[in-house]
């Protein structure tokens, strides 16, 4: 990785003779631990839009490749190292392919504190992202930089929830988020140690948890256990309640400051999720059952298309599933002779060569050619019966609440699901009276609602925690304190897990054979969204959220900063972007010609 950014725009001076029509350039890497994230777009600085993109990842994994032969019981202690940040949304999902593989159901209570680990990771995860990476990129240092005709308008402009969140103008918000600096930054880093600590006091250690395991967990339940818990949450319950509103003034304020800003990143509605946070009055980890323990998740499962409900039944999204090619950097095996690993599902149903359960990953290194294969992000895809639909999970949380709402089937004394909206009612705290917050369908699928979702998902999270500390103190107090169940691994079987990773939707597909694993895919949030243009050439959701998103920034293009591309992208949360370089090129200039096409000349 280079220490330093060539000078933007350096290629654009002037004595060039002409003003340049689109020009490519790259942001690479975006990264963090799953994958190497790469962003490569034709800007035309006369219309102010992004023309094509097209994202890449530079790094090839293989656990798919060496999961195989293993023993099926280290499956989620290997799978919790497929990333550093969200490995115990991995160990998890991985320990509900293992139930069903092994028939078997943790005792309630062992459940109940999967959950409230679950919970923890999304009150962390989504807090250090949300106001430690994605805010900068609203905060009054960046907005200065970008677009400061827009911040002088924030410090004129009054912020509608100042009693909510103590900051009297938009323009003290995005102060508040300078990084180091920033007061409302420095509080948030706070609240990461302790939503941390409370993840560890469920599962033994954060990120990878070592008392996780199939059948339940290895964790010591007591009264005072849950005690320890509950004091965390409260005070970040607390937290919220200045949080919600905070976001709300900061993003409504970008769409009235900026007139057509709903249209940076936004892309059609096409939504996946795959639930999470399992109900064990009801979840057996059966197969068979697995439309009835599904919808009973916290997290309603459900595919969203153009605002509407397709399906929440996870056996009809399990079957769906497909892995295309497209751009990547594989070989087929469909047709090629490779070996089909299951015909039909246990219920009857016929499973697709292309399904996670029959992949074989054939890695095929070659230069990147944009013309044809360009990334190790293969494209996975839901096929409805027709089309082949490039699913995003709108950074995790829109996905979530979006088809929780339109299920309508949660309903607990903290959270509602109203089939339009999620109403969430968040207790009196020490300084705060009890508040309730609605997260409401929104008009737009794009990159300040992905973040506004974000918010008021942490504040879900916290509601159902504290409606699993009701329910495990419960179990604790009535003498019910087992919190494993014994089980044995069988010779053969064919299994799948379904949870929400912070980003998304995240499912572990295992074929077991001769009491080993035969097949194993995990498929996480990152390759849906940044997949790559698919067999049928549709793009990935982060290539299509970029495509045609307008450029607002109000620099030339020799200071061009890309600030509403990387809105869009991080709007995803890919993976906790780390670092961020910006390259303009040095190399090539695209301009139009009296053709359609796009001539390339050396600059």
């Amino acid at each position: 990785m280079t220490t330093t950014e060539p000078k933007i725009g350096q290629h654009l001076e002037p004595d060039a003779g002409k003003s340049s029509d689109v020009v490519e350039m790259a942001w690479d890497p975006i990264t963090r631990i799953v994958g190497s994230l790469g962003i490569y777009a034709n800007v035309n600085f006369k219309s102010k839009t992004v023309e094509q993109c097209h994202s890449t990842s530079s790094i090839f994994r293989g656990y798919s490749i060496f999961m195989k032969g293993k023993d099926p019981r280290d499956a989620h202690f290997i799978t919790s190292r497929i990333c550093g940040i969200c490995g115990d949304n991995h160990a998890t999902c991985s320990v509900y392919a293992q139930n069903m593989a092994y028939g078997v159901a943790p005792p309630h209570l062992g459940e109940w504190i999967v959950n409230l680990g679950e919970a923890a990771e999304y009150m962390f995860d989504h807090n250090i992202f949300q106001e430690n990476l994605v805010g900068v990129d609203y905060c009054e240092r960046m907005v200065k930089e970008t677009n400061p005709g827009v911040l002088e308008l924030a410090n004129r402009t009054e912020a509608p929830h100042a009693g909510d969140h103590g900051y009297k103008t938009i323009g003290d918000i995005m102060r508040s988020l300078n990084p180091l600096e920033g007061d409302f930054y420095r509080e948030a880093l706070h609240v990461s140690r302790y939503t941390r600590e409370m993840f560890c006091l469920m599962e033994g250690r954060h990120v990878h948890p070592s008392t996780l395991y199939p059948g339940g967990v290895g964790t010591v339940a007591t009264i005072q256990l849950f005690t320890d818990y509950l004091t965390r949450l409260m005070r970040y319950i607390e937290f919220m309640k200045k949080v919600v509103p905070l976001h709300d003034d900061l993003f409504d304020f970008f769409y009235e400051a900026l007139p057509g800003y709903e249209h940076v990143g936004e892309r059609r509605v096409l939504l996946g999720c795959w639930g999470s946070l399992q109900d064990p009055a009801i979840c057996d980890f059966d197969y068979k059952t697995m439309d009835a323990w599904g919808k009973r998740m916290f997290v309603t499962p459900g595919i969203v298309v153009d605002g509407k409900l397709v399906t929440n039944n996870l056996v009809d999204i399990n079957l769906g599933l497909r892995i295309l090619l497209g751009s990547s950097f594989y070989d087929d095996w469909a047709g090629g002779g490779h070996e089909k690993f299951v015909d039909k599902d246990p219920l009857g149903n016929p499973i697709d060569v292309r399904h996670p359960w029959n992949q074989h990953t054939i890695p095929k290194p070659q230069k990147r050619d944009f013309a044809g294969a360009y990334s190790w992000t293969m494209s996975p895809r839901w096929f409805d019966g027709t089309d082949h639909l490039a699913l995003d999970t709108g950074g995790g949380p829109l996905a979530r609440l979006w088809s929780t709402a339109l299920s309508g089937l949660v309903n607990t004394d903290y959270v509602q699901a109203t089939g339009q909206s999620v109403k969430i009612q968040l207790p009196r705290t020490a300084l705060k009276p009890a508040t309730e917050y609605e997260w409401k369908i929104p008009r737009w699928s794009n990159a300040l609602e992905r973040n506004r979702a974000r918010t008021y998902f942490q504040a879900y999270a916290a509601a159902l925690a504290l409606h699993f500390c009701e329910k495990a103190m419960a179990e604790v107090r009535a003498g019910r304190t087992e919190t494993w169940t014994p089980f044995k691994v069988p010779s053969d079987a064919i299994s799948c897990g379904f949870t929400e990773a912070v980003r998304g939707v995240l499912s572990h597909h295992m074929v077991i054979r001769d009491g080993k694993i035969a097949n194993y895919h995990p498929y996480p949030p990152t390759p849906w969204n940044g997949s790559v243009r698919d067999s049928y050439g549709t793009p990935g959701p982060y290539e299509d959220a970029v495509q045609n998103t307008p450029i607002f920034e109000e620099n030339p293009p020799e200071r061009f900063k890309g600030i509403d591309i990387m809105r869009a992208v991080r709007s995803f949360d890919p993976c906790l972007p780390c670092g961020v370089h910006m390259f303009v090129g040095n190399g090539r200039e695209k301009t139009h010609l009296h053709s359609p096409t796009l001539a390339v000349k050396p600059y």
